[in-house]
């Protein structure tokens, strides 16, 4: 993909980062964006009315380029996001979450497609897990999205890390905002990458990691999240062909199977997983094999 620098024009860039009881991680993400190397560019803080010391810790930064707001979101992470949207002044947002942080040249590299080619910037991240494992990978696992970019990211599932993203705030405007339903929770960003690719195709994939992914094992999910993932995908369901209709319900039965796995219902997930095996990507497919060995494996 072909894409020309921007050597000209320095926009500014709103970095919008929600937090909630997360004063332990939010001082190391604010300080990344501080360190940035671009400086054209304001932090808005959304506090969802935090019990812990996050107020302290946001008041040790005397910076003008701070703006902090405490609002109730009832555990809807999209109201914070709305918000901070909706009081941004930048052309761009850029999108971090209170327990990730990033590069200190993540904007500067970013920002260096900011021109008429491109609408939404997205990146490797490290992660970096609280205990680290041999299954945990070093990187998210991200690429550049195929012509038509909907269509890629209905089948091959979301790709896009939160934080690693900058959009231009047009875009998030032309679709109404990120969805606040709870029914979306925890697959709100990907509804959003969709609704997007609905208007452009306009989505660049930098090929370096410019941040990182903290993975706080306290909140691994502990439910069946195939639920919102639908959600995040139904409305685009008329996008699709029969057979590729098929492809992402295979989607929905392996993170049904990948769940029913962790909680050694083994024979719910064998279930969906001949489905994958039958249906399913290559890759899927793979992933399913050794999910089945392993729960025959533990059968024995």
């Amino acid at each position: 993909m072909n894409i020309k620098l921007n050597t000209k024009s320095t926009p500014l860039v709103s970095t919008i980062i929600p937090t909630y009881n997360h004063a332990d991680y939010l001082g190391k993400a604010l300080q990344s964006v501080l360190n940035q190397t671009y400086d054209n560019f304001e932090v808005l803080v959304i506090d969802g009315n935090s019990t812990d010391n996050t107020t302290e810790v946001i008041n040790k930064f005397k910076d003008s380029r701070i703006k902090y707001f405490k609002i109730p979101n009832y555990g809807i992470i999209a109201i914070s996001r709305n918000m901070g949207i909706r009081a941004s002044s930048g052309e761009w947002i850029a999108f971090l979450d209170a327990d990730d942080w990033w590069s200190k040249d993540k904007l500067k590299i970013c920002m260096e497609y900011s021109n008429n080619e491109v609408d939404l910037v997205y990146h490797d991240l490290k992660i970096v897990s609280q205990k680290p494992s041999f299954f945990v990978r070093r990187k998210t696992r991200t690429r550049q999205l195929r012509k038509p970019v909907l269509i890629d990211l209905l089948l091959g599932g979301n790709i896009i890390p939160n934080s690693s993203v900058v959009v231009r705030k047009e875009m998030l405007e032309k679709i109404g905002f990120i969805d606040e339903r709870k029914e979306l929770v925890a697959s709100e960003d990907y509804n959003t990458w969709l609704k997007i690719s609905k208007f452009s195709d306009k989505f660049l994939y930098l090929p370096k990691s410019l941040g990182y992914y903290f993975i706080n094992n306290q909140n691994f999910s502990k439910k069946d999240m195939s639920a919102t993932y639908r959600e995040a995908t139904n409305k685009f369901l008329s996008d699709l062909s029969s057979a590729q209709k098929i492809k992402l319900e295979a989607n929905y039965k392996y993170i049904s199977a990948r769940y029913d796995f962790s909680q050694s219902n083994y024979k719910k997930s064998k279930n969906n997983l001949l489905f994958v095996l039958k249906n399913g990507s290559l890759e899927l497919k793979i992933k399913s094999l050794l999910m089945f060995l392993l729960i025959i494996i533990s059968l024995k």
